[in-house]
Protein backbone atom coordinates (compact mmCIF):
# COMPACT_ATOMS: atom_id res chain seq x y z
CA UNK A 1 0.00 0.00 0.00
CA UNK A 2 1.57 3.30 -1.08
CA UNK A 3 0.93 6.83 0.23
CA UNK A 4 -1.67 7.63 -2.42
CA UNK A 5 -3.66 4.57 -1.38
CA UNK A 6 -3.41 5.65 2.25
CA UNK A 7 -4.70 9.12 1.38
CA UNK A 8 -7.57 7.58 -0.59
CA UNK A 9 -8.29 5.31 2.37
CA UNK A 10 -8.44 8.24 4.75
CA UNK A 11 -10.51 10.34 2.38
CA UNK A 12 -8.49 13.43 3.26
CA UNK A 13 -5.31 15.09 2.08
CA UNK A 14 -3.83 15.51 5.53
CA UNK A 15 -4.51 15.75 9.25
CA UNK A 16 -5.59 18.85 11.11
CA UNK A 17 -5.65 18.83 14.89
CA UNK A 18 -7.22 21.72 16.77
CA UNK A 19 -7.24 21.89 20.54
CA UNK A 20 -9.32 24.55 22.29
CA UNK A 21 -8.36 25.91 25.65
CA UNK A 22 -9.37 23.66 28.55
CA UNK A 23 -12.59 24.24 30.44
CA UNK A 24 -12.59 21.22 32.74
CA UNK A 25 -10.04 18.59 33.61
CA UNK A 26 -10.52 14.90 32.85
CA UNK A 27 -11.84 12.44 35.38
CA UNK A 28 -9.40 9.71 36.36
CA UNK A 29 -10.46 6.20 35.44
CA UNK A 30 -10.44 3.56 38.16
CA UNK A 31 -7.38 1.34 38.00
CA UNK A 32 -9.36 -1.58 39.45
CA UNK A 33 -11.08 -2.24 36.16
CA UNK A 34 -13.17 -5.38 35.74
CA UNK A 35 -12.73 -5.27 31.97
CA UNK A 36 -9.45 -6.87 30.96
CA UNK A 37 -9.92 -7.42 27.21
CA UNK A 38 -9.63 -4.64 24.64
CA UNK A 39 -9.28 -4.25 20.92
CA UNK A 40 -6.21 -2.04 21.35
CA UNK A 41 -3.73 -1.39 24.14
CA UNK A 42 -1.64 1.78 23.95
CA UNK A 43 1.44 1.76 26.15
CA UNK A 44 2.28 5.42 26.83
CA UNK A 45 -0.22 8.20 27.34
CA UNK A 46 1.68 11.28 26.28
CA UNK A 47 1.18 13.18 22.99
CA UNK A 48 1.61 10.30 20.54
CA UNK A 49 -0.34 7.81 22.65
CA UNK A 50 -3.22 10.21 23.29
CA UNK A 51 -3.35 11.19 19.61
CA UNK A 52 -3.63 7.52 18.63
CA UNK A 53 -6.28 7.04 21.32
CA UNK A 54 -8.37 9.91 19.96
CA UNK A 55 -8.44 8.43 16.46
CA UNK A 56 -9.41 5.05 17.90
CA UNK A 57 -12.02 6.53 20.23
CA UNK A 58 -13.66 8.30 17.32
CA UNK A 59 -13.85 4.90 15.60
CA UNK A 60 -15.49 3.33 18.68
CA UNK A 61 -12.56 1.00 19.32
CA UNK A 62 -12.32 -0.40 22.85
CA UNK A 63 -8.92 0.96 23.81
CA UNK A 64 -6.82 0.97 26.98
CA UNK A 65 -4.15 3.61 27.53
CA UNK A 66 -1.51 2.57 30.08
CA UNK A 67 0.64 5.46 31.30
CA UNK A 68 3.04 5.99 34.21
CA UNK A 69 2.83 9.80 33.98
CA UNK A 70 6.55 10.54 33.46
CA UNK A 71 7.05 12.13 30.02
CA UNK A 72 10.63 12.92 29.05
CA UNK A 73 9.89 16.64 28.60
CA UNK A 74 8.35 17.15 32.05
CA UNK A 75 11.18 19.55 33.02
CA UNK A 76 10.76 21.71 29.90
CA UNK A 77 9.04 24.99 30.88
CA UNK A 78 7.27 25.63 27.57
CA UNK A 79 6.47 23.81 24.34
CA UNK A 80 6.77 25.51 20.95
CA UNK A 81 6.18 25.02 17.24
CA UNK A 82 2.76 23.46 17.81
CA UNK A 83 -0.12 25.44 16.32
CA UNK A 84 -2.80 26.50 18.86
CA UNK A 85 -0.53 25.63 21.81
CA UNK A 86 2.67 27.60 21.19
CA UNK A 87 4.13 28.57 24.58
CA UNK A 88 1.96 26.24 26.65
CA UNK A 89 3.62 23.98 29.19
CA UNK A 90 3.92 20.29 28.32
CA UNK A 91 1.61 19.48 31.23
CA UNK A 92 -1.07 21.88 30.01
CA UNK A 93 -1.07 20.31 26.56
CA UNK A 94 -1.27 16.80 28.04
CA UNK A 95 -4.16 17.74 30.30
CA UNK A 96 -6.13 19.26 27.44
CA UNK A 97 -5.45 16.24 25.27
CA UNK A 98 -6.41 13.73 27.95
CA UNK A 99 -9.59 15.59 28.84
CA UNK A 100 -10.67 15.47 25.20
CA UNK A 101 -9.74 11.82 24.67
CA UNK A 102 -11.58 10.86 27.88
CA UNK A 103 -14.86 12.07 26.34
CA UNK A 104 -14.88 9.04 24.05
CA UNK A 105 -16.61 6.24 25.93
CA UNK A 106 -14.60 3.41 24.39
CA UNK A 107 -11.33 4.74 25.84
CA UNK A 108 -10.10 3.60 29.27
CA UNK A 109 -7.07 4.85 31.21
CA UNK A 110 -4.80 2.93 33.54
CA UNK A 111 -2.36 4.83 35.76
CA UNK A 112 0.68 2.62 36.05
CA UNK A 113 3.73 1.14 34.38
CA UNK A 114 3.57 -1.59 31.76
CA UNK A 115 6.52 -3.91 32.49
CA UNK A 116 6.12 -6.80 30.06
CA UNK A 117 4.32 -7.86 26.94
CA UNK A 118 3.85 -11.11 25.04
CA UNK A 119 1.72 -12.67 22.34
CA UNK A 120 -1.26 -14.84 23.22
CA UNK A 121 -4.14 -16.49 21.38
CA UNK A 122 -6.05 -13.18 21.24
CA UNK A 123 -3.17 -11.02 20.14
CA UNK A 124 -1.17 -9.54 23.00
CA UNK A 125 -0.97 -9.66 26.77
CA UNK A 126 0.44 -6.74 28.78
CA UNK A 127 1.35 -6.93 32.47
CA UNK A 128 1.77 -3.90 34.73
CA UNK A 129 4.03 -3.36 37.73
CA UNK A 130 0.95 -3.83 39.95
CA UNK A 131 0.39 -7.31 38.52
CA UNK A 132 -2.66 -6.43 36.41
CA UNK A 133 -2.88 -8.21 33.07
CA UNK A 134 -4.70 -6.89 30.00
CA UNK A 135 -5.17 -8.36 26.54
CA UNK A 136 -5.83 -6.82 23.13
CA UNK A 137 -5.81 -7.66 19.42
CA UNK A 138 -3.45 -4.79 18.57
CA UNK A 139 -0.65 -3.09 20.45
CA UNK A 140 0.58 0.51 20.13
CA UNK A 141 3.97 1.39 21.60
CA UNK A 142 4.09 5.08 22.50
CA UNK A 143 6.72 4.45 25.14
CA UNK A 144 9.14 7.29 24.35
CA UNK A 145 12.87 7.36 24.98
CA UNK A 146 15.14 8.07 27.93
CA UNK A 147 17.91 10.66 27.56
CA UNK A 148 21.23 9.53 29.02
CA UNK A 149 22.74 12.44 30.88
CA UNK A 150 26.52 12.95 30.76
CA UNK A 151 28.58 12.97 33.95
CA UNK A 152 28.57 16.76 34.12
CA UNK A 153 27.43 18.45 37.32
CA UNK A 154 24.42 20.70 36.64
CA UNK A 155 23.71 19.29 33.18
CA UNK A 156 20.51 17.43 34.04
CA UNK A 157 19.15 20.39 36.02
CA UNK A 158 19.52 22.60 32.92
CA UNK A 159 18.28 20.01 30.42
CA UNK A 160 15.22 21.23 28.52
CA UNK A 161 15.56 24.71 30.02
CA UNK A 162 18.81 26.33 28.89
CA UNK A 163 20.57 23.19 27.68
CA UNK A 164 18.42 21.99 24.80
CA UNK A 165 18.48 19.53 21.90
CA UNK A 166 16.51 21.29 19.17
CA UNK A 167 16.65 24.81 17.69
CA UNK A 168 13.13 24.43 16.29
CA UNK A 169 11.70 23.67 19.73
CA UNK A 170 13.74 26.15 21.76
CA UNK A 171 15.97 28.25 19.51
CA UNK A 172 13.73 31.32 19.41
CA UNK A 173 13.64 31.52 23.20
CA UNK A 174 17.45 31.50 23.50
CA UNK A 175 18.10 33.73 20.48
CA UNK A 176 20.80 36.41 20.71
CA UNK A 177 22.37 34.69 23.74
CA UNK A 178 25.94 33.55 24.12
CA UNK A 179 25.52 29.93 23.12
CA UNK A 180 27.61 26.78 23.35
CA UNK A 181 27.21 23.72 21.16
CA UNK A 182 28.26 20.65 23.16
CA UNK A 183 29.00 18.22 20.36
CA UNK A 184 31.62 17.40 17.78
CA UNK A 185 31.99 16.45 14.13
CA UNK A 186 29.03 16.43 11.77
CA UNK A 187 26.46 16.92 14.54
CA UNK A 188 28.18 20.05 15.86
CA UNK A 189 28.63 21.44 12.34
CA UNK A 190 24.95 20.84 11.51
CA UNK A 191 23.76 22.53 14.70
CA UNK A 192 26.07 25.50 14.07
CA UNK A 193 24.54 26.00 10.61
CA UNK A 194 21.01 26.01 12.09
CA UNK A 195 21.81 28.23 15.05
CA UNK A 196 23.91 30.75 13.13
CA UNK A 197 20.90 32.93 12.26
CA UNK A 198 19.63 32.86 15.87
CA UNK A 199 22.75 34.18 17.57
CA UNK A 200 26.09 35.59 16.54
CA UNK A 201 27.87 34.28 19.65
CA UNK A 202 28.47 30.57 19.06
CA UNK A 203 31.20 28.39 20.50
CA UNK A 204 31.55 24.66 19.85
CA UNK A 205 32.80 22.62 22.80
CA UNK A 206 34.14 19.27 21.59
CA UNK A 207 35.39 17.80 24.89
CA UNK A 208 38.72 16.74 23.47
CA UNK A 209 38.14 15.76 19.84
CA UNK A 210 37.24 18.13 17.01
CA UNK A 211 36.60 15.50 14.31
CA UNK A 212 35.89 18.12 11.64
CA UNK A 213 36.77 18.06 7.96
CA UNK A 214 39.01 20.81 6.61
CA UNK A 215 36.13 22.43 4.70
CA UNK A 216 33.99 22.41 7.83
CA UNK A 217 36.73 24.12 9.83
CA UNK A 218 37.05 26.77 7.13
CA UNK A 219 33.29 27.39 7.17
CA UNK A 220 33.23 27.68 10.98
CA UNK A 221 36.12 30.16 10.86
CA UNK A 222 34.31 32.13 8.16
CA UNK A 223 31.37 32.59 10.54
CA UNK A 224 33.62 33.38 13.51
CA UNK A 225 32.50 30.25 15.38
CA UNK A 226 35.08 29.36 18.00
CA UNK A 227 36.07 25.82 19.02
CA UNK A 228 37.03 24.79 22.56
CA UNK A 229 38.47 21.27 22.88
CA UNK A 230 38.55 21.13 26.69
CA UNK A 231 36.37 18.71 28.65
CA UNK A 232 33.47 20.04 30.73
CA UNK A 233 33.28 19.28 34.45
CA UNK A 234 30.24 21.34 35.47
CA UNK A 235 27.56 23.79 34.41
CA UNK A 236 26.90 26.52 36.92
CA UNK A 237 23.28 27.64 36.92
CA UNK A 238 20.44 29.09 38.94
CA UNK A 239 17.25 27.01 38.77
CA UNK A 240 18.26 25.67 35.37
CA UNK A 241 19.32 29.05 33.98
CA UNK A 242 22.89 28.58 32.77
CA UNK A 243 25.51 31.03 34.00
CA UNK A 244 28.85 29.48 33.06
CA UNK A 245 30.57 26.31 31.89
CA UNK A 246 33.44 25.05 34.02
CA UNK A 247 36.18 22.94 32.43
CA UNK A 248 38.23 20.14 33.92
CA UNK A 249 41.39 22.26 33.83
CA UNK A 250 39.73 24.66 36.28
CA UNK A 251 38.98 27.41 33.77
CA UNK A 252 35.47 28.60 33.03
CA UNK A 253 33.58 30.67 30.50
CA UNK A 254 30.29 32.53 30.61
CA UNK A 255 27.45 31.05 28.56
CA UNK A 256 23.72 31.68 28.72
CA UNK A 257 22.54 28.61 26.81
CA UNK A 258 23.76 25.47 25.06
CA UNK A 259 22.70 22.89 22.52
CA UNK A 260 23.75 19.36 23.34
CA UNK A 261 23.65 16.11 21.44
CA UNK A 262 23.41 13.28 23.97
CA UNK A 263 22.66 9.56 23.63
CA UNK A 264 19.33 7.95 24.49
CA UNK A 265 17.81 4.53 24.99
CA UNK A 266 14.34 3.08 24.62
CA UNK A 267 12.25 3.95 27.67
CA UNK A 268 10.75 0.45 27.77
CA UNK A 269 12.15 -3.01 27.09
CA UNK A 270 8.78 -4.22 25.80
CA UNK A 271 9.55 -3.45 22.11
CA UNK A 272 12.65 -5.68 22.20
CA UNK A 273 10.81 -8.25 24.31
CA UNK A 274 8.23 -8.57 21.53
CA UNK A 275 10.88 -8.81 18.81
CA UNK A 276 10.52 -5.36 17.24
CA UNK A 277 13.49 -4.39 15.11
CA UNK A 278 15.59 -1.48 16.37
CA UNK A 279 17.44 0.80 13.94
CA UNK A 280 21.16 1.58 14.10
CA UNK A 281 20.23 4.91 15.73
CA UNK A 282 18.28 3.14 18.48
CA UNK A 283 14.71 3.82 17.31
CA UNK A 284 11.96 1.27 16.80
CA UNK A 285 11.86 0.51 13.08
CA UNK A 286 8.52 1.52 11.52
CA UNK A 287 7.19 2.06 8.00
CA UNK A 288 5.22 5.10 6.86
CA UNK A 289 2.07 3.56 8.38
CA UNK A 290 3.85 3.37 11.80
CA UNK A 291 3.86 -0.45 11.66
CA UNK A 292 6.78 -2.19 13.33
CA UNK A 293 8.50 -5.33 12.07
CA UNK A 294 6.06 -7.41 14.14
CA UNK A 295 2.48 -8.02 12.94
CA UNK A 296 -0.12 -6.25 15.02
CA UNK A 297 2.35 -3.90 16.71
CA UNK A 298 2.59 -0.19 15.89
CA UNK A 299 4.90 2.47 17.32
CA UNK A 300 4.67 6.26 17.39
CA UNK A 301 6.32 9.27 18.98
CA UNK A 302 9.93 9.71 20.10
CA UNK A 303 10.63 5.97 20.28
CA UNK A 304 10.46 5.63 16.48
CA UNK A 305 11.79 8.90 15.03
CA UNK A 306 14.61 11.38 15.46
CA UNK A 307 12.11 14.25 14.97
CA UNK A 308 11.39 14.91 18.62
CA UNK A 309 8.65 17.46 19.08
CA UNK A 310 5.07 17.59 20.33
CA UNK A 311 3.67 18.28 16.87
CA UNK A 312 5.55 15.38 15.31
CA UNK A 313 4.41 13.05 18.09
CA UNK A 314 0.79 14.08 17.59
CA UNK A 315 1.06 13.53 13.83
CA UNK A 316 2.56 10.06 14.17
CA UNK A 317 -0.03 9.15 16.78
CA UNK A 318 -2.90 10.13 14.51
CA UNK A 319 -1.49 8.06 11.66
CA UNK A 320 -1.07 5.14 14.05
CA UNK A 321 -4.63 5.30 15.35
CA UNK A 322 -6.03 5.48 11.83
CA UNK A 323 -3.96 2.56 10.59
CA UNK A 324 -4.76 0.38 13.60
CA UNK A 325 -8.46 1.03 13.03
CA UNK A 326 -8.03 0.23 9.33
CA UNK A 327 -6.38 -3.09 10.15
CA UNK A 328 -9.13 -4.02 12.60
CA UNK A 329 -11.80 -2.98 10.11
CA UNK A 330 -10.35 -5.15 7.35
CA UNK A 331 -10.05 -8.13 9.68
CA UNK A 332 -13.64 -7.79 10.91
CA UNK A 333 -15.41 -6.85 7.66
Amino acid sequence: MDKRQIIKLLGVSGFVLTIPQPITLFAQNNNNMDKKEFEVIIIGGSYAGLSAAMALGRSLRRTLVIDAGKPCNRQTPHSHNFLTQDGSTPKEISEIAKSQVAKYDSIEFYDGLAVSGKRNNIGFEVTTSKGDVFTAKKLVLATGVKDLMPDIKGFSECWGITVVHCPYCHGYEIRNKKTAIIATGERAFHLASLVNNLTQEITIITSGSKDFEVKQLEKLKQHDIQIIEKEISAIEHHNGQMEKIVFKDGSSEHFESAYASIPFEQNSNIPQELGCKITENGHIEVNFMQKTSEDGIFACGDNSTMMRSVSMAVSSGTITGVMVNHELSQENF
